[in-house]
């Protein structure tokens, strides 16, 4: 049996031990935060900004891919962002599971929360300089959005040639958790959740936020509780399907004591840099 990690009062995470018996008799989508990358290391606001994954990161989803391997997921389609640190991440895994020449389809629309005029920030500095509370309600409320980029930064994505086919309108300046949700969720109703029928076992390799918003919707996670739920990077987070796609059970893959230190690490505290 599952057993439960409670990384809230009222959302309850299980870490479960899958068997090759339960793998074809149920639909999977996998879902994965990117490996540790350089903005991770340094605390600094991250967003659309593309930085790579650093050596522990490459470590970590090399470590996912063959937690996967051993306990035989098999899949045949992938999807991940437009990010490097989220394509690097995924082609770690595919590596460790002998499956390079899968589909993989890219999209913008889980990308990593746009963090407008916060990127690059050091998160403690920030903190020092506007208060802890109000660093907490940029990163993890609902609703709160930072300060935009303006509209003739260079960071701007319209100046971003991945972007080119994106109307401009639709591409962010910063975004609260519920601007996330509202680009990332049409993608995963009308593109990702209708090709598990076919596929049976789909790996999504994406960021904290977009993933958080898919994590809202399939768990019912209310607007206020939402705020208590991080992700570790690089640990598999395995949903479950009937064959009416309607969502049966979910699990992080791995490790128990493992899972619950990364588990603690990132609803206490951030990580004390040197």
């Amino acid at each position: 049996m599952p057993e439960a990690v409670h990384a809230h009062n009222s959302i309850t995470l299980l870490i479960h031990k899958t068997t090759h018996k339960d793998l074809h008799s149920m639909k999977r989508i996998v879902l994965l935060r990117h490996g540790q990358s350089l903005w991770n290391l340094e605390n600094r606001f991250t967003g659309w900004t593309d930085v790579d994954l650093t050596g522990t990161g490459i470590d970590e989803a090399r470590k996912a891919g063959r937690l996967m391997l051993d306990n035989g997921f098999d899949f045949r389609l992938c999807y991940t962002s437009y990010l490097c640190r989220a394509i690097h991440s995924l082609n770690c895994v595919l590596q460790e599971m002998n499956l390079e020449w899968i589909e993989v389809r890219k999209s913008w629309r889980l990308n990593e929360k746009h963090y407008g005029a916060l990127q690059g920030l050091d998160k403690r500095e920030t903190a020092a300089k506007y208060g802890e509370q109000q660093v907490m309600l940029w990163r993890r409320s609902y609703d709160t959005a930072p300060a935009p980029l303006s509209a003739d930064d260079p960071a701007n994505p319209r100046f971003d040639p991945r972007y080119a086919d994106v109307p401009e309108s639709e591409l962010p300046l910063t975004e609260s958790l519920r601007q996330t949700i509202a680009r990332t969720l049409p993608y995963w109703l009308c593109e990702i959740m209708p090709s598990l029928r076919q596929a049976g076992q789909i790996l999504v390799v994406a960021h904290g936020n977009s993933l958080r918003g898919i994590i809202k919707h399939l768990k019912g996670i209310s607007d206020e509780d939402i705020a208590c739920l991080n992700l570790p990077t690089a640990v598999p987070y395995v949903f479950e399907f009937d064959e009416g796609l309607n969502p049966v059970r979910d699990y992080f893959l791995g490790d128990d004591e493992q899972i619950r230190k990364a588990l603690s690490l990132i609803h206490i505290s951030e990580p004390t840099r040197p």
